[in-house]
Order: C-alpha cells, then structure tokens, then sequence
C-alpha cells in the first residue's frame, strides 16, 4: 500500500489525566461507572484532587487520538497516519506533541492562544474507567485552520477518515467539510458514537453526518442510546446494528458497515441486511489493569487493516489484539512493538 498519510483523523486532543480512585470520589462528584461526560462547573475541583489524593499518570489521549496512535503503532510505518486538533499554547500542549511525534503520528495542531490543551479525568474503578472530559482548547477548534492550504493537503492526501461524535461537539462544520470530500473522492468516511450523551443530545449533527459514513463504530451502550433516541424500541444490537447500516447513504459507492463491540462479548459486525459476530478472547481478570482506551483501541487496530485493504475478519481481529493489548496496561499505552500476526 502507498502508506504515508492514508489515514486521518480529527477530533479532540486531551491529556488523560488517569488515576484508580474510590466510589466515594465517584460519588462525590455524580460520577457513573463506564459512562463519558463533559465537564460542568461541578466537576471542575476534581482534576487537583485527583493530582493531590491519587497516585496520578498524565497520558495524551483523546478518542481519536487514541485510535490513530494505535492505527500507527500496529502499521509500523511513520507517518501513515495524521491527526487534527486544537490544543493550547502551554506545558501540557508541549507534551501532546512530544508525545504524537514520537509516536510517528504527522499532527498539524490548531495552538490556541489563551485557551489551555483540554484535560479528561480517567477515573478507575475496579478496571472500569469513566471519563470527564474539560475540553477547553479542544472545544476551540475552527474550520478555518482545516482549510489552510497545509492542513487541506492532509485531506487530499487521505484516503480513510475516522471522527469520534466527541468532534460533533465542537466543529460539525468541519466534519461535514471532509465527509463531502471522502463522499466526492471514493473515499472512506468513518465515525464513531462515542457516548450516550452523543446519541441522545447531538442527535441532529449526528444524522447530518450518518449519510457519509461508510463504517459506524460504538459499543453496546451507544447503539442502544441511539436506538432509544430513534424510537426504534429495540435493545437488541444485532437488530440496532442492522437499521444503522441501512440507514441511507449520500453515496453509493460504499456499503455502510456497523462495528458495535460489547466488551468481553462477542463483535456484532452488520452489512447488507446480515450480522456476524466474532468472539472476544477473554483476559483473566488479573490481568485486566483498566478499560480506558479499550474501545478506542479496537478501532485503530481495526483501521489499521483496513487502509491495507484486508478483510473485516482480519479487521476484527487486529482490533480485539490491540483492545487486548491495552486493557492489560494503564491508560491507552502499548509495548514498543505489535505481535499481531
């Protein structure tokens, strides 16, 4: 394959600051086990008392983030990949970058002046992670920086595309923007649902976007969330799987495939009207540290055969060994090297 920058991704860069607390801090602050949020004010005093009672690790995240450093990582080519977001002009948008480059992901940051690089809480509770994110900088993002010459060469230069719906929150004008030209180009367009909160409360960005996307990713929560917010009165995935994938398509050059994971059950994969399942290898759970990044991991490893142009099997398979991989460590980190065969 031609690999240098066929994958882009955009979204918000986050520095995950993750840290094993206790319920009572999940608590304290309304907090619901494996569930993502954005910060309100009340949220705000956790992230110093997380730094002050917790053993604390900082790690540069974000969901799309997360999926293109480990697309690259299983590639093991530098600069396949790109990535697009906003961070701040300060220490922890210096590590963001340190961080990326030495990942070998090519990122064109938008460096936003007074706006500090947004922050997500990754709070750990017996190996299940929830996620509070403090956008800030991230929430600063402008189409405008997308459509400078440089940045626009990225885009030209991609052939696949993956959004997490986290970006519907911040610049849907820019997302549309790259669809309509994966959409005019042959090329694939690809998102994810990313939250209940996505699904429930974004819902009209979210189906302004749907027609473009070529595969649809999420979990099990997710697809339900949509489900409800859809009327569709189903909880059945496969079935929610099924209605995603005929949702209609602004082009018809490229079925839409649905990709829902639920965690240690089996992928629910959904195309032409059929569903196929793939089972889960299950860690014992010793061996599990934390679900933080497990989702986001299963997409690169996924996307990562796939700008090779292999099968969803092998897909599938990349994505659950990558999922695998990091759910036995902190954070979404990996070792210097894949094993996948």
């Amino acid at each position: 394959m031609e690999s240098e920058g066929i994958l882009l991704g955009m979204g918000n860069p986050l520095l995950d600051i993750s840290a094993h607390v206790d319920d009572a801090f999940l608590q304290k602050y309304d907090i619901k086990v494996n569930n993502a949020i954005l910060a309100e004010d009340k949220h705000l005093p956790m992230y110093g008392e997380m730094d002050e009672k917790f053993k604390v690790e900082f790690i540069a995240g974000g969901a799309t983030q997360n999926s293109i450093r480990v697309a690259q990582w299983m590639l093991q080519k530098p600069g396949a990949t790109s990535y697009i977001g906003c961070i701040g002009k300060d220490k922890f948008g210096e590590e963001m970058k340190r961080d990326a480059s030495h990942a070998g992901v090519n990122v064109h940051y938008y460096e936003h002046e007074s706006a500090a690089t947004g922050t997500c809480a990754v709070c750990v509770v017996g190996g299940e992670r929830s996620l509070v994110a403090n956008l800030s900088a991230a929430n600063c993002y402008k189409v405008d920086h997308l459509k400078k010459p440089e940045n626009w060469a990225l885009v030209e230069k991609a052939k696949y595309y993956y959004i997490a719906g986290f970006f519907l929150t911040v610049s849907p004008e820019s997302i549309q923007l790259v669809a309509e030209h994966a959409a005019a180009n042959d090329k694939y367009f690809m998102m994810n649902l990313s939250a209940p909160f996505i699904c429930e409360f974004f819902k009209d960005p979210l189906e302004k976007s749907l027609p473009y996307m070529d595969y649809v990713f999420g979990n099990e929560t997710e697809a339900r969330a949509f489900s409800k917010a859809h009327g569709w009165e189903t909880e059945n995935v496969e079935e929610i799987a099924i209605k995603i994938s005929r949702w209609p398509k602004a082009s018809g050059t490229h079925k839409r495939i649905t990709v829902i994971t639920q965690g240690a059950d089996p992928v629910v994969v959904a195309e032409d009207g059929k569903v196929k399942t793939y089972p889960v290898a299950v860690l014992p759970k010793e061996k599990l540290i934390d679900t933080n990044g497990a989702g986001d991991a299963f997409v690169g490893g996924f996307l990562s055969q796939l700008v090779q142009g292999l099968a969803i099997e092998e897909c599938v398979r990349a994505g659950n060994y990558a999922a695998n991989v990091v759910i036995q460590r902190s954070g979404c980190t990996y070792p210097e090297k894949p094993e996948f065969k």
